[in-house]
């Protein structure tokens, strides 16, 4: 029942919006190592495959230890000085930024100019939250520190201040990191079914919008409502409770009855819940101190930013038309961790890729070793390319990341069923046939 056990298989990693997980303990190397050809895909933007006729007729992948020893032992090793300056590098920008706003930027009387400032604030603001949250979510997977009671500290008074349950998600979290790419047990953007958009009548309202307000429509349920509505009800979450058990009520991540978790899980769930509970105090005081609309405009907007890059994060690596996700029957380690995508966030010189600690340009081997420390993620995922891009098991994309998320918000929709191997097709895919 301990969920501890998902940590296991999930060795180390670099950087982005996951926590400490494991396979189940029965997976052994050599289960792991079997793998069909569909990692990589012909007339895809995804780049990094070498020779996909060699790929197609492949019936072995290398285990998780073989991909390992590609990669040099000091990329493993924590530091806890370097963690800790990544800590206060995010604070200090925060607080920056905080008092930038306080000083220079009106909350009455507004003039064009506070109101253009309000609006760059919380751009840059919930960029640099997201920096805190890539770091909660680094010591949630054991990656900040070897320490764990200081990751627990640190990562639930980081994600507590962002009302982000802390021991909750990292459990649902882990499962992402356990079951990636599964059509049934895989955790956030778990792909809907042909059956779920019928009946939800998403295929009705693309036929009545079209293909451009239908994307749009798709961003903003995934950037604005998709984090809130996956916390409180556990949408795009697995198609099972814990343990395998039918799904028969709704699945959250406040309450320690959930049948997201086990029963053993409940203390930590509840003290979670009580970190965001306490944050919602503080800020309800604060307003009450210094002023609803100040509190407001210094929190709240920028709180969505945040919300809003680590959808885009999670959605953006594992979802394409070239990727595939898994079935019970199909569906291994090693496959689920293969099939995710490394991307470059250059924008703006790269400065979000840096402020973020590079959690989407590695995310492939945050998925192979997810408590390794970002910090030495760059430089582990040059040897990690070295060694899987001459066998065309390397994923990565390119593209300019606006791009990117406007044609998956036009292009991947739905799978055929939870069964098999699947791949993401477009609702215009359905109904040009």
């Amino acid at each position: 029942e301990d969920p501890s056990r998902f940590f296991v298989e999930i060795v180390r990693r670099p950087c982005i919006v996951c926590t400490r997980p494991r396979a189940p303990s029965s997976m052994t190397d050599d289960a792991l190592s079997r793998a069909p050809s569909e990692l990589n895909m012909v007339n895809s933007p995804l780049t990094g495959t070498s020779d996909t006729k060699s790929v197609a007729q492949r019936t072995e992948l290398p285990t998780k230890r073989m991909i390992r020893n590609a990669i040099p032992a000091h990329c493993f090793e924590h530091s806890l000085p370097s963690a800790l300056g990544l800590l206060l590098r995010d604070l200090a920008i925060v607080a920056t930024l905080g008092t930038f706003a306080t000083v220079c930027l009106r909350t009455s009387n507004l003039r064009l100019a506070d109101m253009l400032g309000w609006v760059l604030y919380s751009f840059w603001q919930g960029t640099a939250f997201t920096g805190l949250w890539v770091l909660a979510h680094e010591c949630g997977h054991g990656g900040f520190s070897v320490s764990t009671a200081l990751n627990d500290i640190i990562g639930w008074t980081l994600h507590s201040m962002l009302l982000v349950p802390y021991f909750s998600w990292q459990f649902s979290h882990a499962k992402h990191h356990a079951k990636t790419n599964h059509l049934v047990e895989g955790e956030t953007h778990n792909p809907a079914t042909k059956a779920d958009l019928q009946r939800s009548g998403l295929f009705r309202l693309h036929q009545v919008i079209g293909d451009d307000a239908f994307a749009v429509q798709q961003l903003i349920l995934h950037l604005v409502f998709g984090w809130p509505a996956y916390l409180l009800f556990n949408v795009t979450g697995g198609r099972r409770a814990h343990g395998g058990k039918p799904i028969t009520s709704t699945l959250d991540h406040f309450r320690p009855s959930s049948k997201l978790f086990p029963p053993s899980w409940q203390r930590r769930v509840l003290i979670s819940s009580a970190g965001v509970l306490l944050m919602l105090v503080i800020l309800v005081s604060l307003g009450v101190r210094f002023g609803g609309l100040y509190v407001f405009l210094m929190y709240t907007p920028s709180y969505l930013v945040c919300n809003g890059w680590l959808v885009l994060y999670t959605w953006l690596q594992h979802t394409s038309e070239d990727i595939p996700h898994y079935g019970d029957e199909e569906w291994t380690w090693v496959k689920g961790a293969l099939s995710t995508i490394d991307r470059p966030y250059s924008e703006c010189f790269s400065i979000f890729d840096s402020m973020h600690h590079h959690i989407g340009s590695t995310h492939v081997f945050h998925h192979l070793f997810s408590d390794a420390p970002c910090y030495k993620a760059v430089e582990a995922t040059a040897h990690l390319k070295s060694y899987l891009a001459p066998k065309g098991l390397y994923n990565y994309d390119g593209r300019p990341i606006i791009q990117a998320v406007w044609d998956t918000a036009k292009r991947c929709h739905y799978v055929e069923a939870a069964k098999g191997t699947q791949y993401f097709k477009a609702i215009n895919h359905h109904r040009g046939r």
